[in-house]
């Protein structure tokens, strides 16, 4: 299992008040993602990112950070293997995701992997 990308998940209270400031006060570019409660920004130079969501639409926690990996069953079966507390099980999302959420020191993190 190897990590491939970390990205911070912000939660906010509003979509649009977060595409005004990362778009028009940082300068960031949205790289939408086609779902209502989650969206990214990225800065078109260096490729730094941020995702902002109002909610987790199919967890029962929101994350504070995604971990991508490049084998989210193997990631699913060591972190099981060592007793973590599994949040949200491993799933294939409709958006084309495999994921699952575990239990961090400091909250809840989305490891994930492109599906599909």
């Amino acid at each position: 299992m190897t990590v491939t990308e970390i990205m911070a998940d912000l939660q906010v209270d509003d979509l649009d008040e977060a595409r005004r400031f990362y778009v028009h006060t940082l300068g960031m570019t949205e790289q939408p993602m086609g779902l209502d409660w989650v969206t990214r920004f990225i800065d078109p130079e260096t490729g730094a990112a941020l995702q902002v969501l109002t909610r987790d639409a199919t967890a029962p926690e929101d994350p504070i950070a995604t971990i991508k990996v490049d084998d989210v069953d193997a990631s699913y079966a060591r972190m099981r293997a060592a007793g973590c507390d599994i949040v949200h099980p491993l799933v294939t999302e409709p958006w084309g995701v495999r994921r699952f959420f575990v239990r961090a020191p400091g909250g809840v993190l989305n490891i994930a992997q492109r599906h599909g």
